[in-house]
């Protein structure tokens, strides 16, 4: 019987265990998991990914609020609670998602947030962005299931008021304050119609050509684009100023407004943005 020398073998496995270790626990000087390292630490910590069909949205419902005050859910660069944190959410935020989920070894499902629309500044997306389920509500989008719009069915904004009307025929569906563009950049005036419905946008800044001002607000939810330069009605969730004017264009309405005119408007109702 040929006699099996432990030595070599001992030794062999021991630089192994050096090696996991090192591509585990090796982080870059940014703080963040990437490359083999974060595909390991994925996988240690993620039991099962769960490619069941799944809903394309997730709005945040326990985040932080407007000015990040209260605690805000975690942006986790991979699908584990011990994963470095690289952003805060805050609440009424909607994001899109991929449609499958990864559930970590402590039976929590985590959503991976996927921006499939055109971004102005990618590079402020570097990494993947992990949320978990605990603090979210996961959604489809509601579809207009009717082709032609509803003529009874129109939105008037008054600028002088800082209001937003929507009707339906004679009949007043909702009143709400409104922020309207600010004087450097104001808020088309005229007769528009809803041509896009969205859930979720990414809106950024500086805008070439109309602002100078930085911003960057992932999930801007519940989008009636009426013109083709990038007017929309839409909910905020970095202000409360509603009343008055505030925004860089868009005609900004409280959360839960927005979203309740959101499922309510048609692609094709008409839009009168007035002084």
């Amino acid at each position: 019987m040929r006699k099996i020398t432990w030595i070599p073998l001992l030794a062999c496995a021991a630089v192994l265990i050096c090696i996991l270790l090192f591509v585990l626990f090796s982080k870059p000087e940014t703080g963040g998991v990437e490359g083999p390292a974060a595909n390991l630490f994925s996988e240690l910590f993620t039991e099962q990914e769960n490619t069941a069909p799944h809903p394309p949205y997730i709005e945040i419902l326990d985040g932080c609020g407007p000015h990040f005050e209260g605690a805000c859910v975690n942006i986790r660069s991979a699908p584990t609670s011990t994963a470095p944190s690289i952003g805060n959410l805050r609440t009424g935020m909607v994001l899109p998602v991929a449609t499958s989920t990864s559930i970590d070894s402590t039976g929590r499902t985590w959503y991976r947030v996927q921006f499939t629309e055109w971004i102005r500044y990618p590079d402020r997306v570097a990494k993947d962005w992990y949320v978990a389920g605990d603090f979210v509500h996961p959604f489809f989008p509601v579809e207009d299931m009717q082709n032609e719009p509803s003529a009874k069915k129109h939105i008037v904004v008054d600028i002088s008021e800082q209001k937003l009307y929507a009707y339906e025929g004679e009949e007043l569906f909702m009143e709400s304050q409104a922020s309207t563009g600010l004087d450097l950049t104001p808020t088309p005036r005229g007769f528009f119609s809803v041509y896009r419905k969205t859930p979720s946008r990414y809106m950024q800044g500086p805008l070439p050509g109309i602002s100078d001002q930085y911003y960057d607000l992932p999930g801007v939810p519940w989008n009636l684009y009426f013109t083709k330069e990038g007017g929309a009605i839409h909910g905020a969730y970095w202000h409360t100023e509603f009343g008055k004017q505030w925004s860089h264009g868009c005609v900004n309405l409280p959360l839960d407004t927005a979203e309740k005119l959101y499922a309510w408007a048609q692609l094709g109702t008409s839009v009168l943005v007035q002084n």
